[in-house]
């Protein structure tokens, strides 16, 4: 059998088109025509373990603490029985090369377990395709890859995201925006080619955020921004849209839980994570351990989460507290949860609904918002730490005293997160509609 790497070697060096490749589906338009991606991997297990300690690494759209906090709240809520930890590492500025040189002060000292990576954006110098840079980049991206391995951490290369516009801080800027996605997208290439010689997984950042670019323009407005007003450091949307690409790419399956109510008999049960505390005319009283992914904001905005979940199936895929009913004899039922309410077919609600994508405003929001804001104040802290901390006086004066000390600082706030992920109780109410 012919094995794959040459030919990706080979699209990810071309960014002309290549006729026979396993590529992408690409939507129609001019305005994809020159692009090439290579069909990216698709994950169907979980690449998660019990009391796994996750590095979360990247440039300043890493720093800017928004797809890593969404990865390290989802985590907490979705998958609470993992007891996963996570520090972000986001630094401005930074390239491959430039996390290479710190990694073994800054990140290997606390011997994660698994890790996801996303740089390429600072890496590609803001200008056209050219092999040198190229290779400067698969050298370095696949140094740390393999570092990270041999430190026994499991690793997710995570592709850069596209630009939307020419960047006004970078004076040193070329050619057109379509030239420097084209070298993007060659850099998305070269991390599955990457991801494949390593043994690792692969996160497709770039792909998904490409196409939505178009779309949610299409969709919202001229004014909607995937990558940010920037043209480079993702909104909430883009972010969200980020986060969806480490998700699966980590194999979480969504599958927050199911409640199976039984009209009939006013009975119900309830799969892992959930407990029937109670079932009657009145309603299903439950208690969970398990939260589904709580987000408000408007939806054809480019700063909302819940926008960012119209551009790729991150409720579907990722977030799905499901309702099944059976058993009922009217043709639609009001569905209450918490303060809202809902109508739906019988129909709909024997296949199932997902209350998680359909309530807005749920009983979770509230407990969720409390774990979100610990793991954001977790998240400012190891900015401080590392950057300021390790990378500043008392650092280079005695790193480990140092780190001793940031430590015993991080760990409440860590521990904060913990104690904010509490057991909820709630109530589902189903009723004849009229």
């Amino acid at each position: 059998m012919r094995t794959l790497l040459p030919l990706l070697a080979f699209i990810a060096f071309n960014a002309a088109p290549i006729i026979g490749a396993d590529l992408e589906t690409k939507p129609q338009g001019e305005q994809f025509a020159k692009f090439e991606p290579v069909k990216a991997p698709v994950y169907d297990s979980l690449y998660l373990k019990q009391d796994d300690r996750l590095a979360i690494i990247g440039d300043s759209i890493t720093e800017q603490k928004m797809y890593s906090r969404i990865i390290e709240t989802y985590l907490t809520v979705a998958l609470p029985e993992l007891k996963i930890s996570a520090r972000q590492y986001g630094w401005s500025g930074e390239t491959a090369e430039g996390f290479k040189k710190r990694m073994t002060q800054d990140c290997l000292r606390f011997k994660p377990t698994i890790a996801t990576l996303c740089y390429g954006m600072n890496d590609h110098r803001y200008k056209p395709y050219d092999e040198k840079t190229a290779a400067w980049y698969r050298d370095n991206y696949g140094t740390v890859a393999k570092n990270l391995k041999d430190a026994g951490a499991r690793v997710v290369i995570g592709s850069p995201g596209p630009i939307g516009k020419m960047p006004h801080w970078v004076k040193t800027a070329t050619g057109t925006v379509e030239d420097l996605n084209l070298h993007l997208c060659a850099f998305r290439n070269i991390d599955i080619e990457l991801a494949q010689e390593h043994g690792v997984r692969f996160a497709d950042v770039f792909w998904p955020m490409f196409t939505s670019f178009y779309a949610a323009k299409e969709k919202y407005g001229a004014g909607y921004e995937v990558p940010g007003s920037d043209g480079v450091h993702p909104d909430w949307a883009g972010q969200t849209v980020m986060a969806y690409a480490f998700l699966t790419a980590l194999g979480c399956d969504g599958d927050i839980g199911t409640i199976t109510v039984d009209l009939a008999r006013n009975g119900a049960t309830a799969s892992s994570g959930h407990t029937v505390t109670k079932a009657d005319a009145d309603g299903v009283n439950l208690s969970s351990t398990r939260y589904p992914f709580c987000a408000t904001g408007v939806a054809d905005k480019h700063n909302s989460i819940r926008s960012g979940m119209t551009l790729v199936p991150f409720m579907h895929e990722l977030s799905r507290f499901t309702l099944i009913a059976n058993g009922g004899k009217d043709a639609k039922y009001s569905v209450t949860w918490g303060t809202e309410s809902r109508t739906y077919t019988a129909e709909q609600l024997t296949a199932g609904v997902n209350l998680a994508d359909d309530f807005t405003v749920n009983p979770f929001s509230d407990a969720f918002k409390k774990v979100d804001e610990a793991v954001l104040k977790k998240q400012q802290y190891e900015t401080e730490q590392i950057k300021n901390q390790f990378h500043g006086r008392a650092g280079k004066a005695d790193i480990e005293k140092t780190a001793t000390e940031t430590e015993a600082i991080r760990a409440p706030l860590a521990a904060a997160i913990a104690t904010a992920m509490v057991p909820l109780s709630h109530t589902i109410k189903i009723a004849p509609a009229p």
